[in-house]
């Protein structure tokens, strides 16, 4: 995708939050439910209106993001990405929650993906087309952050969408993705049982 001049918001459902080590329902109907790792960062003081420069006084900690997003209901379903975003468990958090002073520099970190083994993702944070500052930042201005809000920063090359062919995710895959100082989380894909 081309890269955006602002940052894109979207929202995810509460109830697409899991663990670490849950698997990752692929909803019914699903044709492309795909994996992204990702920065999350974790808000620790309501910020509103927030400029650049005290932005970082409002974080919290970091946490590794799976942010698994279904393609087609992303894309294909009437243009709103948080339909593509919020299906029952795609939003793995963990397994650490490390805070902020334990962190020199999130802007170098290393993060990666596998599934079934094989290294798709393996980027650094220092790419990040936004970085923290400026996504706190301007978020706050258009809401407030409250504390225990997570923001998720964006994701490297190597999605399933991206690839050529496209690959997405099938019962019985293995993600494994992790970050530099934040841990190493785990998922397996499952169909949707009911």
């Amino acid at each position: 995708m081309a890269v955006p001049e602002q940052p894109v918001l979207f929202m995810k459902a509460t109830s697409a939050l899991s663990g670490p080590f849950d698997p990752i329902v692929i909803p019914k109907n699903s044709q492309a439910t795909d994996w992204e790792v990702e920065l999350a960062v974790v808000i620790g003081k309501k910020a509103s209106y927030v400029s650049e420069e005290d932005a970082m006084d409002h974080v919290f900690g970091y946490v590794v993001h799976n942010d698994v997003s279904e393609r087609d209901f992303q894309l294909r379903h009437g243009g709103q990405w948080v339909k593509g975003k919020s299906a029952d468990s795609f939003a793995p958090l963990g397994p650490n929650l490390v805070t902020k002073d334990e962190i020199p520099d999130p802007h170098k970190l290393r993060l990666w993906l596998k599934v079934n083994g094989e290294m798709l993702q393996d980027s650094n944070t220092s790419d990040l087309v936004f970085n923290i500052p400026q996504l706190v930042s301007h978020i706050s201005q258009y809401m407030s952050l409250l504390p225990g809000d997570v923001i998720s920063t964006g994701t490297p090359a190597g999605v399933g969408m991206g690839l050529k062919p496209p690959r997405y995710m099938k019962a019985g895959d293995v993600v494994e993705l992790g970050i530099d100082g934040l841990g190493v989380s785990s998922q397996v894909a499952e169909d949707y049982k009911g």
